[in-house]
């Protein structure tokens, strides 16, 4: 019998750039629904969630391919009502698409997981007391990235390059990174950051590199696959 995956999207679904490249590393019994906080708002509602001073800044994808930042107060409620959709619809585990820092207020009969919590439980381990490089999307998460990965207790260096941008935002990430000769690993922050991507920022520094969604579904790939 085909488990089913929940996966949550704080932008909209479907996300046809993240799940095709994770299905290999999940098994051939399992079936990934979708659903998004995001859906349902057109772009002019989604811009009235702009992040003030002080918020949370989260960035995603919308359905036209079209990349938003928001303040993740906004999309509390909708996330809960995107793991009761799911529910209703059969999934087993839920998983929030999205490296982002979730406030533990949700509701749920089944598990949900949070890539964040894997990652900064795995990834500091791999770098031991080393440097630690970490690429976000958003000038505006890289002090919230940095608090946050700080907490491990590694160095950490945070640059910015959106997965999303129209420009080669990466190659300025690699130019930023290569300024510094002590980094072990690189994580790629963002669930949006996809294989191709890696392969950029690996060859360009010549470092080991994270990437945050297929990390994520390998993990997954061990508890779905009996």
């Amino acid at each position: 019998m085909k488990k089913k995956l929940g996966a949550i999207t704080i932008g909209q679904s479907p996300r046809i750039d993240v799940i095709p490249e994770m299905l290999p590393y999940l098994g051939e019994d399992v079936e990934v629904i979708q659903a998004g906080a995001l859906d349902g708002l057109t772009y002019e509602e989604i811009l009235q969630f702009e992040p003030e001073e002080n918020d949370y800044v989260l960035v995603s994808k919308l359905r036209d391919g079209r990349s938003v930042r928001f303040a993740e107060r906004y999309i509390l409620p909708r996330l809960q009502n995107c793991i009761n959709k799911l529910e209703a619809e059969g999934a087993d585990v839920i998983l929030f698409i999205c490296t982002g820092v979730f406030p533990d207020i949700f509701k749920s009969s089944k598990p949900v997981l949070y890539p964040q919590k894997i990652l900064h439980g795995v990834v500091p381990r791999l770098v031991d007391k080393g440097k630690l490089a970490v690429i976000t999307p958003d000038q505006d998460q890289i002090i919230q990235s940095q608090k946050k990965w700080s907490e491990a207790g590694v160095e950490v260096i945070v640059v910015k390059g959106s997965p999303y941008a129209e420009e080669d935002e990466l190659s300025v990430a690699i130019e930023e990174l290569n300024k510094y000769n002590s980094i072990d690993i690189i994580v790629m922050d963002c669930i949006g950051y996809n294989q191709d991507m890696k392969s950029k920022v690996s060859m360009g520094t010549g470092k080991p590199v994270v990437l945050a969604r297929t990390m994520i579904a390998r993990v997954l790939g061990e508890m779905l696959n009996q």
